[in-house]
C-alpha cells in the first residue's frame, strides 16, 4: 500500500472493505498534460521571437516574455492546487476520486459500475488510467475535469491522471475489476493508444 493519505476518504470504510491503494497526480505531469504548459511556453517564446525580429532589438521581446512567465506561473499554481487537493483511492469494492481546488467533491465509483479500464504510460513511468463506465452511469465532464479523458464529452470517462508507477496501479485496478466482476485477470499486449478494455484486462500504451 503506497502513500496512504488519511484525509483522502470521505469517511471510515464500511466493515470488510479493504483499501488497496491511494495516490495523486504528479505536479509536472499534470502541468504538462492537463494545463499544457509546454504549448503556452512555446507560444509566448515564438511571440517574443517575432517581436524581437520585427523591432530589430532584443528588448522588444520582454513584454511577451513577461506575459508568458505570468501565464506559466498561474498554470503551475493551478496544477499545484489540483495535485494537493486530489486523492485517488482504490478499495476492493470501489474507486474514489476526491477532487476540487475551491470546492471539494468526492466521486464514488463502484467497481461493478466500471465497464473497463485503460492505461497510457509516459516516459517517466507515470501514466493516465481512463475508466469506461457502464451504460446509464453518467458524470458531468466539467465536474470531472481535469480528471477526465479528453474530448469524451457525450460519454465522459473519469481518468486517474499522471499517477506515479502507472503500470503497477493499472495492474491493481485490473485485478480489482476482475474480482469484482467475477472474471479472470488477463493482460493484453501493448496497444498504440489507451482504449477501453474489458474488466480485468490491461491495455498498455507507450509514450
Amino acid at each position: 500500500m503506497t502513500d496512504l493519505l488519511p484525509y483522502g476518504l470521505p469517511g471510515p470504510l464500511p466493515k470488510g472493505e479493504r483499501l488497496l491503494w491511494q495516490g495523486r497526480p504528479t505536479l509536472v505531469g499534470l502541468a504538462r498534460r492537463a494545463f499544457h504548459v509546454d504549448l503556452v511556453a512555446l507560444y509566448f517564446g515564438g511571440l517574443a521571437a517575432v517581436q524581437a525580429v520585427s523591432a530589430g532589438r532584443v528588448s522588444a521581446a520582454w513584454p511577451a516574455l513577461l506575459a508568458g512567465a505570468l501565464a506559466l506561473a498561474i498554470l503551475f499554481a493551478l496544477a499545484w492546487g489540483a495535485c494537493r487537493t486530489t486523492v485517488y483511492s482504490l478499495t476492493d469494492r470501489r474507486l474514489m476520486l476526491r477532487v476540487g481546488i475551491a470546492l471539494q467533491m468526492d466521486i464514488n465509483l463502484p467497481l461493478k459500475e466500471i465497464e473497463g479500464a485503460a492505461f497510457r504510460r509516459y516516459g517517466d513511468g507515470s501514466g493516465d488510467l481512463p475508466l469506461r463506465l457502464k451504460p446509464g452511469v453518467r458524470l458531468a465532464y466539467l465536474h470531472l475535469w481535469p480528471h477526465a479523458r479528453p474530448w469524451r464529452l457525450t460519454r465522459p470517462e473519469p481518468m486517474l491522471r499522471c499517477v506515479p508507477d502507472a503500470e503497477g496501479v493499472a495492474k491493481r485496478i485490473a485485478t480489482a475489476l476482475a474480482e469484482a466482476n467475477g472474471q479472470p485477470v488477463q493482460a493484453l499486449p501493448a496497444a498504440p493508444a489507451a482504449s477501453p478494455v474489458l474488466p480485468g484486462r490491461l491495455a498498455a500504451a507507450g509514450h
